[in-house]
C-alpha cells in the first residue's frame, strides 16, 4: 500500500500538523496512537495510508454524485478529490464484517490550513471574524455516511473520535459547511434551504461578532420559506451538540447544495454528550 504523500511531523499541542496522529521517533512511547473504537459491527479509525483515503474518496463520490447530483472534476475516476485532501486527516468508519468504508470525515488542522493557504470553508465564506480562533480551530468537511448505515451509530462513532482528537490535542473549536441538498424529486430548488435558514436564524444564530458572509449567497428572496422543512439529520445533530449557525447559506452550484456555516466548541457540548464522548 502507498503511504500518504505528506510527511509525518511531530505533535505540537497548539499547532497540530498533519500526521500527528502517527507517532514519530521524537514522541514518547506513551504518545496517543491512532485509536480504533468498536461500536457493534463498526469500527472507527484514522486513515494511515493512501489506500484508505482513496476508499473514503470513493464513498464521497458515490454519495455526492449519485445522491446529490454533484458535478465533480477529479484526477481519478469515481473519486471525490480536491487540493485539501492531502493536507487533511481522514476519519473513516468500516463495517467490520466486510471492511467496507461506510462513513467518513476529513479534518484540517490549524498548521495544515496555513500550509494549504486557508480553509475550504473560506472558498464559500469570508471568515475574517474568526481570525482570533484560528490557532485552536479545526475544519470538518466532506462528511458522509453510506445510505444503509444512517441509523445514528456511524455518525456517533465519528463524533466520539473527533471529540477525543480535539481534547487530546488541545483544540477547542470546529467549523465547517453543513450542506442542504437542493435536488428534490429531480428538481433543483432552494426552498428547503430558505425554510431551514428562516428557522435557525431565530434559534441558533451565533453572536454578531462571529457571523460570516457568503461569497456566493443563495438568493433567498427567490424562494418561499414555507412550508416548514425539517433540517437534515446531520445539521440537527450539530445543533444538539451546541453548534451555532454563523450566517446565511452560500450556494454551491457544483455540489447542488446550499451550505450553512457552522461552528461548534468543545466547551459548549451539553453535559450528556460530554459524558458520552469524553467520560467527563
Amino acid at each position: 500500500m502507498k503511504e500518504l504523500p505528506t510527511p509525518t511531523l511531530d505533535l505540537s499541542p497548539l499547532a497540530l500538523p498533519r500526521g500527528s496522529l502517527h507517532p514519530s521517533e521524537n514522541q514518547p512511547s506513551s504518545a496517543p496512537q491512532a485509536q480504533t473504537s468498536e461500536r457493534g459491527s463498526i469500527s472507527v479509525s484514522w486513515a494511515r495510508n493512501l489506500d484508505e483515503v482513496r476508499a473514503a474518496q470513493r464513498l464521497r463520490y458515490s454519495i455526492f454524485v449519485g445522491e446529490m447530483g454533484a458535478r465533480i472534476q477529479s484526477s481519478i475516476p469515481e473519486h471525490d478529490i480536491d487540493l485539501f485532501d492531502d493536507y487533511c486527516e481522514h476519519l473513516i468508519v468500516r463495517d467490520q464484517s466486510t471492511e467496507e468504508v461506510v462513513g467518513t470525515y476529513r479534518v484540517l488542522t490549524p498548521v495544515q490550513a496555513k500550509r494549504v493557504g486557508g480553509n475550504y470553508t473560506e472558498t464559500e465564506f469570508d471568515l475574517t471574524r474568526l481570525r482570533t480562533m484560528r490557532d485552536r480551530m479545526v475544519e470538518l468537511g466532506r462528511s458522509c455516511v453510506h445510505p444503509e448505515y444512517r441509523q445514528g451509530g456511524v455518525i456517533m462513532a465519528l463524533w466520539g473520535a473527533l471529540a477525543e482528537f480535539m481534547v487530546r490535542n488541545q483544540l477547542d473549536t470546529m467549523i465547517g459547511c453543513a450542506s442542504i441538498p437542493m435536488l428534490h424529486n429531480g428538481v433543483v430548488s432552494g426552498q428547503a434551504a430558505a425554510s431551514i435558514w428562516s428557522q435557525l436564524k431565530n434559534t441558533h444564530l451565533a453572536p454578531i461578532e462571529l457571523q460570516v458572509r457568503p461569497r456566493l449567497a443563495l438568493p433567498l428572496e427567490h424562494f418561499d420559506s414555507q412550508p416548514v422543512v425539517e433540517p437534515p439529520a446531520l445539521i440537527k445533530g450539530y445543533l444538539r451538540l451546541g453548534a451555532k449557525v454563523l450566517g446565511a447559506p452560500a450556494w454551491d452550484p457544483d455540489f447542488n447544495t446550499a451550505d450553512l456555516p457552522m461552528l461548534m466548541r468543545i466547551a459548549d457540548l451539553p453535559n450528556r454528550y460530554r459524558k458520552h464522548f469524553l467520560g467527563a
